[in-house]
Parts: C-alpha cells; sequence; structure tokens
C-alpha cells in the first residue's frame, strides 16, 4: 500500500454531517474512508470524463479527415423532405400497420 500523507481539509457543515453519518451507519470505518472513497470516485469521473473527451476528439478528426465528397445542402434537405414524405406514407398505409 502507498504510504499515507495526512492532510487537514474544510467541508461544508452539510457534507460533514454525510461523512459522519456514513461512518456512524457502518458504512465506512472512519472519515478517512468516506474521503478516500469519494476521491477514487471522482477520479473514476474524470478518467471516464477523458475517455470520452479523447473519443470525441477521435471521431471529429476521422470526420474532418475524410475524403468522401460533400453534399450540397439543397439535395440533402430534398433528401430528408422524400424520406419524411415515404414514411408519411408508410404509416398511411393500412397493410404497414398489420405488421406493426
Amino acid at each position: 500500500m502507498e504510504s499515507a500523507e495526512k492532510l487537514s481539509i474544510t467541508v461544508t457543515p452539510a457534507m460533514a454531517r454525510m461523512i459522519r453519518a456514513k461512518v456512524e451507519d457502518g458504512s465506512f470505518g472512519s472519515a478517512s474512508e468516506v474521503i478516500r472513497a469519494a476521491l477514487r470516485a471522482f477520479q473514476r469521473e474524470e478518467d471516464e470524463h477523458a475517455e470520452r473527451m479523447a473519443a470525441m476528439r477521435a471521431r471529429v478528426k476521422r470526420s474532418i479527415e475524410n475524403k468522401r465528397p460533400d453534399v450540397p445542402l439543397g439535395e440533402a434537405i430534398e433528401k430528408v423532405r422524400k424520406r419524411i414524405s415515404e414514411m408519411a406514407r408508410e404509416s398511411d398505409d393500412p397493410a404497414s400497420r398489420r405488421h406493426s
């Protein structure tokens, strides 16, 4: 186990009550254990956030480097309108409702 370093911290009264409650209900053996558990959870959250950010950056990079030709805005809008019309017709078709 890594050697420990003693620190003095200041918390709000609500945080102090929560720490004491966790010790009193037996969830933790001491206030230090509560704080260590909270710090481990914080570190996991930070690590997960860093992983999500790295994944997003990689997706953005791949998107920027994508060499597929651009679709003109008007063409894209027309494709979306066409697909919406198709979906509307399908939802109005009694035969398609039997399969739902």
